[in-house]
């Protein structure tokens, strides 16, 4: 009997401080859109189907009861790490719109495989990374 397969990670998770600081930061920074907004998360469209939630720190460490079922708890403390992907021809784009920002970009690193990565940090301290296509076998 073969195993089912997993298709793609659909949704990530970063705990952070101020909810409404954070969304502001992934809107104006990146460009991503706010689906919804709750007292203890943020669901952000992260594009091609995936989804970036941002939870406020300590808010669901008891789980989640609602209509249709219950959420188990969790929470997670440091600074997290999240990669978006990007098109090569937008790395130029992106420096420059980092930078009008006010973003600092805290790394570059150019891969084996061809592919770069832009590092920097948003409010919580989280890494964020833009990486282009190469960094990956699998992208």
């Amino acid at each position: 009997m073969s195993r089912p397969r997993v298709d793609r990670v659909l949704e990530t998770a970063l705990y952070v401080e101020d909810l409404e600081r954070s969304a502001a930061f992934y809107e104006r920074v990146l460009g991503l859109r706010v689906m919804s907004r709750a007292s203890r998360l943020v669901s952000v469209d992260a594009g091609h189907g995936s989804v970036l939630l941002l939870f406020l720190r300590g808010g669901s460490t008891e789980g989640t009861t609602f209509p249709g079922g219950w959420i188990p708890p969790h929470d997670a403390t440091g600074h997290g790490h999240v990669a978006f992907a990007i098109g090569a021809a937008t790395l130029d784009e992106w420096r420059a719109h980092l930078a009008e920002a006010g973003v600092a970009i805290e790394s570059e690193v150019t891969w084996g495989r061809g592919g770069t990565s832009l590092y920097f940090r948003d409010p919580d301290g989280h890494s964020i990374e833009l990486a282009t296509p190469g960094v990956w076998e699998v992208y």
